[in-house]
């Protein structure tokens, strides 16, 4: 669907894309991930052919960007941070003149414009002001834009930025929904975004690609293992005990009866038995798997 070779751009001497190269499929979704500065905007441009790399080639769905830009424009859905709206036209003015611009013919520009409204969950709203819509309704006119030519992919930069905790739920319905046909590239700083939506990830830290593939597969990379965690009814340290248990191979102590431990497979088994045994009180024994946080701080070294 989608190959990256070696991709670079360079603005006067400072470098904000390195060498990055990956292939991504046909559908489902793909965060690309890294602090501010990472790259990450300078790379969706690219792939959207708005912006020309330095060197290195990107390819859509067969198509070299730098040959044939407007073929991957028909096919590439971009919603910018910031979608590009006139706050004194309407919604059903503003998704009539998008589906103009991307060649929907005229007969048929009423009835797509239609079911994408339906789709987006804009339907009933083509006659309010864009003037006084909500950030959330906003990112939604946004999205029908991007999706006014059917595209088989669609990139998403930074579009959680403002909206509320309910706006963000039908945002991850929605992004869930469009990634079942087609290939979504979500850009984002927002850990939870990436690891409540993404299959996988591609992560950037300073133009470079330091990480590409799953949660599990980055949290391998970085070193994290899973661990479990471990509260007991008792505030006395019971560290010693703990780590003459045979899968453990690591006790630490986190609070008053509360530890975390790595060991073996076997490790939940054993340390349920040594409670036993010992006669405490277990109130939590859980594995908790690595989080994307801690994944990202080991690979990039910094705060999100």
């Amino acid at each position: 669907m989608i190959e990256l070779r070696a991709l670079t751009r360079r603005f006067g001497t400072a470098l904000a894309v390195d060498g990055v190269t990956s292939t991504l499929g046909d559908r489902g979704v793909v965060g690309l991930l890294g602090p501010n500065g990472a790259g990450k905007t300078t790379t969706i441009r690219m792939l959207a052919g708005v912006l020309s790399a330095t060197s290195g080639t990107v390819r859509v769905l067969g198509f070299d960007v730098s040959d044939r830009p407007l073929e991957v424009r028909a096919r590439v859905g971009l919603l910018p941070e910031v979608p590009a709206l006139a706050p004194v036209l309407t919604v059903g003015e503003t998704l009539e003149f998008a589906a103009a611009l991307h060649g929907v013919p005229a007969p048929s520009r009423a009835g797509r414009v239609g079911a994408v409204m339906e789709r987006i969950g804009l339907a009933g709203a083509e006659r309010r002001l864009i003037g006084t819509l909500s950030r959330g309704y906003r990112q939604r006119v946004g999205m029908a834009q991007a999706l006014m030519a059917d595209p088989a992919v669609l990139i998403l930069d930074e579009p959680t930025a403002g909206l509320d905790p309910a706006q963000l739920v039908g945002f991850r319905q929605l992004v869930t929904a469009l990634a079942a046909d087609r290939l979504v590239i979500l850009s984002t700083h927002l850990l939870p975004e990436v690891a409540g939506l993404c299959d996988r990830v591609l992560l950037l830290h300073e133009g470079r690609l330091i990480g590409d593939g799953s949660v599990a597969a980055l949290a391998a990379q970085a070193g994290c293992v899973s661990t479990v965690a471990l509260h007991l009814d008792d505030p006395t340290d019971r560290s010693a005990a703990m780590a003459a248990v045979p899968a453990v191979q690591r006790v630490t102590p986190i609070g008053a009866g509360r530890y975390r431990l790595i060991g073996e497979d076997a490790l939940e088994a054993d340390l349920f038995r040594c409670c036993a045994d010992a006669g405490w009180v277990v109130r939590r024994l859980a594995r908790e798997e690595p989080t994307l946080e801690e994944v990202f701080l080991a690979l990039v070294g910094g705060a999100p």
